[in-house]
């Protein structure tokens, strides 16, 4: 398990993510989540809207990386994770409240990451290293 930092939690929350998966051949694909947002200190939750390739990836088992980038101060995080789908339920209906509310339809399904490692994005000596 890999704990995210309050500065990791902000960065988070004002900054694109971006959610990186790979299909059944290793083909990667890296999509823009405008939703991403904290979960937990260990986890983070998107919105599904389009059920597209992130989605079918995650449905056949993809590893999840997630990246985010602060290019004001040139610093940045990849989180690593396994995702879990959650198209019904109280999770699914609290997000799908918060899409509506936001103007946004309801998402087709929500997905969680559970971070097991962090790496640093910033440049220098730690850039691509695991923190922690």
């Amino acid at each position: 398990m890999a704990t995210l930092t309050q500065e990791m939690k902000d960065m988070i929350a004002a900054q694109q993510c971006f959610i990186g998966t790979t299909d059944a051949n290793g083909i990667p694909n890296v999509a823009p989540k405008r939703s991403t947002r904290v979960l937990a200190d260990d986890s983070l939750i998107f919105n599904e809207g389009t059920g597209g390739t992130t989605f079918a990836n995650i449905q056949r088992g993809s590893k999840v990386a997630v990246a985010v980038v602060n290019r004001e101060v040139l610093d940045g995080y990849r989180f690593m994770g396994d995702a879990t789908i959650f198209e019904t339920g109280e999770l699914y209906e609290q997000a799908a409240a918060l899409s509506v509310k936001m103007g946004f339809p309801k998402p087709k399904a929500v997905v969680t990451i559970n971070i097991t490692e962090i790496h640093s994005l910033k440049p220098g000596p730690m850039a691509g290293k695991k923190m922690g």
